[in-house]
């Protein structure tokens, strides 16, 4: 969860736009949260992330802004309110990030099974699956990508992340030893595959300018 410190708002025709200090992690379609504003209190979902002044909505509905007023770090919504003019502001703004760049029936493809739905393994499908989607977004970030959390931002990350969801439903599995999380193990029956996963995120390497 991440908490975000607003400093100005504005309405009109019915689509709110609030601005943040610094840059933020709500992306379009994404839920969010507003407390400590009594106008603004409460749970909306992004519908854009302009980064210029909005001006209003057209008859088509599209929204318009003016392209000689850059205004950053901000997110607009739908809210029926009267129009209020931008101004400076108060309150926090807090988004919990959900990661969904793969799913229970990528891993499935991977396992090459289906799991039973119902069923305690297909439980523990669905746990993996989440595991692997918020570890692999959380190394992205620490190694300085910043990824959308709704699609995964290629080919390679995206198999890494099917890959450890994999590997964490199959460790309750392992014939005779867990499936191993180190980058250089070789064991039997059952390789590491850690090394591969960290190489297609991208990750644990130097960081060049």
């Amino acid at each position: 969860m991440a908490t975000f410190t607003i400093t100005h708002t504005q309405i009109l025709d019915n689509v709110a736009t609030v601005q943040t200090l610094t840059s933020n992690t709500v992306e379009v379609g994404q839920e969010f949260t507003i407390s400590g504003n009594a106008t603004f209190n409460g749970t909306y979902v992004c519908t854009a992330r302009p980064e210029y002044l909005f001006i209003g909505v057209d008859e088509y509905g599209d929204y318009l802004y003016d392209y000689n007023e850059i205004i950053l770090n901000q997110v607009q919504f739908a809210k029926t309110a009267a129009n209020q003019e931008r101004a400076a502001s108060t309150g926090t703004l807090t988004h919990t990030i959900v990661c969904t760049w793969i799913t229970s029936s990528d891993v499935e493809d991977w396992l090459g099974f289906t799991v039973t739905n119902p069923s305690s393994d297909y439980d523990l499908l669905t746990i993996a699956t989440g595991a692997a989607n918020a570890w692999s977004f959380r190394k992205r970030v620490e190694a300085g990508y910043f990824d959308s959390a709704v699609t995964a931002p290629g080919s390679d990350v995206k198999l890494a992340t099917i890959m450890m969801g994999g590997a964490l439903y199959r460790e309750r599995g392992s014939i005779d030893q867990y499936q191993s999380f180190e980058p250089l193990s070789t064991g039997s029956p059952v390789g590491g595959s850690m090394g591969q996963i960290m190489r297609l995120l991208g990750v644990n390497r130097s960081q060049v300018a």
